[in-house]
C-alpha cells in the first residue's frame, strides 16, 4: 500500500493540476506529499529494521538503500510542495505567470516526482536507465520554464550534455549484460539477478563497463568533469526546481552508479571500485572550489556547491572503510535537505531584489529579515560549521580517510572546504548585512514558505545533534546497505 500511494499520489495530482485552480491545488498538493512522506518514512523504517525487501512481480524490489533515497526524495518533496504555495501565489500575482502555466508548474512538479520515486524502486538496470532518462526530459521544462533566452538556453545544454552521459550509461549497461549473459545465466537485467553471479563475470568487460556507468552517470549526477551543464540548469530553473534538481536529482543518478558498483566490488573487488570514485570526487572538490571563489551569480554559486558535495560523497564511498561509508550516506541526506532550504533562500533573496547578482543584492537582514535569517543558518549548515548535520557527516568522512591512511585525500577535502567556507561567508555576509539599496522596501514570507523552511530546518540542526548519539547504529546501517 505504501508504494502504491508514493507512486499513485503524483500520477493523480499531476493529472488533476490540468483541471484546479493552481492557487487552491497547490495546498491540496502540499498535503498529498505529506503523506507520501508519511509511507516513504514508515517503509524505511520496516525496511531498516526487518530488512524485508519489497517486490512486485519482479519489476519493483525496494531494499533499505532503495527506501533510504525514496525517503529523502519524499522529504524534499514535501518542503518543496510547501514553498511552491506562496512562490507561485506570488508569481501570478505579479503576472510572472499565468494560471494556466502555474497549473503545467504542478504537472511537472509531480511527473518529475514520480520519475524521481521510480528510479530506486526498479530491479531492472534497463528500466532504472529509462527512469532516470525521464527524470532529464520532465526536468529540462522546469529549467526552461519561464522561457527566457538564458533559460531556454540552459534547457537546451542540460538536454544535450545529460543525453550524451546516458547514451554512454547505455553502452555500459548492455556490456555490463554481456558479461552476465556469458556466465551461462538466465537473460535478464535485474540488479538483484547480476549481483549474485558477479563473481563470475569477466573482471575485465566489468572494469570497461564500469566505466561507461561511471562517466555516464556521472555527468547527470554533476561530478567533474562532466558538470558543465549543472550551474546554468539550477541557476535558470524556477526556485522549487532548483531544491529539487541539486537536492535529490543528483542522488538517483549517484544511486545508479552504486547499484553498479556494488556489482563490481563482488566482481573485481573494492579498490578498483574506490580509486574511480576517490579520484572523480577530489577533481570535483578542486573544480567546484575554484568557481565558487570567482562567482557573482547567487544561484550558480550555489550551483557549484552541489558538485562540491557530491564530490564529498564520491570521496567517502571510495574510501569505503564504515566510517566514510556512514559518513557518505549521511551527506546524501544531509545535503539534500539543507542545499534545498539554500535554494529556498536563494529564490526569496532573488525574487525580492529582482537580481541574480549578489553585487546587487544588500541589507537582506533589513529588507526580508525572515528569510536573511534563515539563510544565514543555511550558510552556516551548508559550510559544515558544528552543530549542524554537515558538520558531521563530513567529519566521519575525514575521520574515514585518516583511519585508511589516505592523510592525501583527508588533507586536500579539508584544504578545500577551508576555502570554500571563506568565500560563503564573505558572499554572504555582504548580502545579508550592509545598506540596503534606496528603493528597497522591507516584505514579509509567506506562510508556506516559513512553514517550508522551518520544516527542513528540524533534520538540518536535529541530525547534526543526534549524530554522536547514534553513531553506533549509523555504522551498522551503512554496513547493512553494501
Amino acid at each position: 500500500m505504501a508504494v502504491l500511494l508514493i507512486l499513485g499520489i503524483p500520477l493523480v495530482f499531476g493529472l488533476a493540476s490540468l483541471t484546479a485552480r493552481p492557487a487552491s491545488f497547490a495546498v491540496v498538493n502540499s498535503l498529498a506529499y505529506l503523506i507520501v512522506a508519511a509511507c516513504a518514512s514508515w517503509l524505511f523504517k520496516e525496511s531498516l529494521v526487518s530488512g524485508k525487501l519489497v517486490e512486485y512481480h519482479g519489476l519493483i524490489r525496494i531494499d533499505t538503500l532503495s527506501a533510504f533515497c525514496i525517503l529523502v526524495v519524499a522529504i524534499v518533496g514535501f518542503a518543496t510542495a510547501l514553498y511552491s504555495v506562496g512562490y507561485i501565489r506570488r508569481d501570478i500575482a505579479r503576472k510572472t505567470l499565468s494560471e494556466k502555466k502555474a497549473g503545467l508548474y504542478f504537472l511537472l512538479f509531480n511527473l518529475f516526482s514520480l520519475t524521481m520515486f521510480l528510479v530506486p524502486m526498479l530491479d531492472n538496470l534497463g528500466f532504472l536507465w529509462v527512469a532516470i532518462e525521464m527524470t532529464t526530459l520532465v526536468s529540462a521544462f522546469l529549467v526552461g520554464f519561464y522561457n527566457t533566452k538564458e533559460s531556454v538556453e540552459a534547457a537546451w545544454k542540460y538536454i544535450i550534455i545529460c543525453s550524451v552521459g546516458i547514451i554512454l550509461a547505455l553502452i555500459g549497461t548492455v556490456l555490463f549484460s554481456y558479461a552476465f549473459s556469458a556466465t551461462g545465466g538466465v537473460k535478464t537485467l535485474n540488479w538483484s539477478d547480476m549481483a549474485a553471479a558477479a563473481g563470475r563475470m569477466d573482471r575485465n568487460i566489468v572494469k570497461i563497463a564500469f566505466i561507461f556507468i561511471l562517466v555516464g552517470y556521472g555527468t547527470k549526477a554533476g561530478l567533474a568533469p562532466m558538470h558543465t551543464w549543472l550551474p546554468d540548469a539550477h541557476s535558470q530553473a524556477i526556485a522549487p526546481a532548483s531544491a529539487m534538481l541539486s537536492g535529490v536529482l543528483l542522488k538517483t543518478s549517484l544511486y545508479a552508479i552504486l547499484r553498479f558498483g556494488t556489482i563490481v566490488i563482488n566482481a573485481v573487488g573494492f579498490t578498483y571500485f574506490g580509486n574511480l570514485l576517490m579520484v572523480f570526487g577530489l577533481v570535483s572538490l578542486f573544480i567546484s572550489c575554484g568557481f565558487i571563489l570567482v562567482q557573482k551569480d547567487l544561484k550558480r554559486m550555489l550551483a557549484y556547491s552541489s558538485i562540491e558535495h557530491l564530490g564529498i560523497i564520491a570521496l567517502g564511498l571510495g574510501i569505503g572503510n564504515a566510517f566514510a561509508l556512514a559518513g557518505a550516506l549521511l551527506h546524501v541526506s544531509n545535503h539534500a535537505v539543507t542545499k534545498s532550504f539554500m535554494f529556498f533562500g536563494a529564490g526569496e533573496l532573488v525574487n525580492s531584489y529582482r537580481s541574480h547578482n549578489m553585487h546587487s543584492i544588500r541589507g537582506g537582514m533589513r529588507c526580508v529579515p525572515f528569510v536573511s535569517v534563515m539563510t544565514l543558518l543555511g550558510v552556516f549548515a551548508l559550510t559544515g560549521l558544528p552543530p549542524f548535520s554537515i558538520f558531521f557527516s563530513e567529519i566521519m568522512i575525514a575521520i574515514g580517510a585518516f583511519s585508511k591512511g589516505a592523510y592525501w585525500a583527508g588533507g586536500a577535502m579539508l584544504l578545500f572546504l577551508g576555502i570554500i567556507f571563506g568565500a560563503f561567508i564573505h558572499n554572504f555576509s555582504r548580502m545579508i548585512f550592509g545598506n540596503p539599496p534606496k528603493d528597497m522596501q522591507p516584505q514579509g514570507a509567506a506562510l508556506s514558505v516559513k512553514l517550508a523552511f522551518l520544516f527542513l530546518l528540524v533534520p538540518v540542526c536535529i541530525l547534526g545533534l543526534i549524530v554522536p548519539l547514534i553513531k553506533k547504529d549509523l555504522l551498522w546501517i551503512a554496513r547493512s546497505l553494501f
